[in-house]
């Protein structure tokens, strides 16, 4: 018996193996490379020239970075509170209506399958387009208003806009499965004690599925630090860097200047927001244990 769960345990491991090769030839080593070229002067052609902490020094010199990692933060602050409020709501709504839930979730859901290019082109040049799109049409026939992808001082707002409604039916289709791990006796005995709809949903349901909260709070975060898609399809960080993030100003020094180097850095400086982000909802997961 011993010798046939030794063999299984090898076997499973096994099986093992290829994951864990992919793993480190498609992770591992690009994470580390781009560790190293963070601290290198590099056109991406030429050998490497070790510079140590030269390109964080120009980073930290640089208004463009600094532009950039502020509008990351913004968008950072709209997603950890618009997308998260709308799926908290749709959730408790989808609750209440549990013989509708399967096809409000396939509905909350799609934008999110769909492909942000598809996406990011029909509101590009179907809906928000100046000339011919429905902002065109409401210009002319309602009321005047700038245009949303032209106008720097909106332009980011109205990308925002457009990836939030990508992404919270995505939160709402996991908010309301972990709805559904609260035990409905907690539920009965609020509503025999009184409370209203209001206070169960504050008092029983945000606690019951906090974990899960805190979850999507940390991967919105690195999501946040890491949007890149929407950004460029629709302005490319224009217009005049309004809408400038550090993934697309890392793409541009490393694609257009050929700063390699620099854009490893900026690289490593959205790494670090990531991990923060997952080193804090450790140590909370670790006291809440306690």
């Amino acid at each position: 018996m011993t010798m046939r769960l030794r063999a299984n345990r090898g076997q499973g491991s096994g099986f093992q193996i290829p994951a864990l090769g992919a793993s480190f030839c498609i992770v591992l080593i690009p994470a580390v490379l781009t560790f190293l070229a963070a601290f290198t002067d590099w056109d991406g052609l030429s050998p490497p020239r070790w510079v140590g902490l030269d390109n964080f020094r120009e980073l930290a010199d640089d208004r463009s970075f600094w532009h950039a990692l502020t509008n990351n933060i913004q968008w950072m602050v709209i997603f950890l509170t618009i997308p998260m409020g709308i799926a908290l709501v749709a959730s408790a709504i989808l609750r209440e209506n549990s013989r509708r839930n399967a096809a409000f979730q396939t509905i909350f859901l799609l934008p999110y399958v769909i492909s942000p290019v598809a996406n990011a082109l029909v509101w590009q040049n179907i809906m928000l387009d100046p000339v011919a799109g429905l902002a065109a049409f409401v210009r002319r026939h309602f009321f005047s208003f700038p245009d949303p992808l032209s106008t720097p001082s909106i332009a980011l707002y109205t990308v925002a806009g457009v990836d939030v409604w990508h992404f919270w039916g995505y939160l709402a289709v996991v908010f309301t499965a972990a709805m559904r791990q609260i035990p409905s006796s907690q539920l009965e005995a609020a509503e025999i004690e009184g409370a209203s709809g209001w206070q169960i949903f504050r008092f029983v349901t945000i606690p019951g599925i906090m974990p899960t909260i805190r979850l999507m709070f940390v991967i919105t975060t690195i999501f946040s630090f890491l949007t890149f898609d929407y950004i460029y399809l629709m302005t490319a960080g224009g217009p005049g860097r309004s809408t400038e993030m550090l993934s697309t100003y890392a793409y541009a020094l490393a694609f257009s200047t050929f700063e390699v180097g620099k854009a490893a850095a900026i690289s490593l400086v959205m790494g670090f927001f990531g991990l923060l982000a997952s080193l804090i909802y450790v140590r909370m997961s670790v006291g809440e244990r306690r």
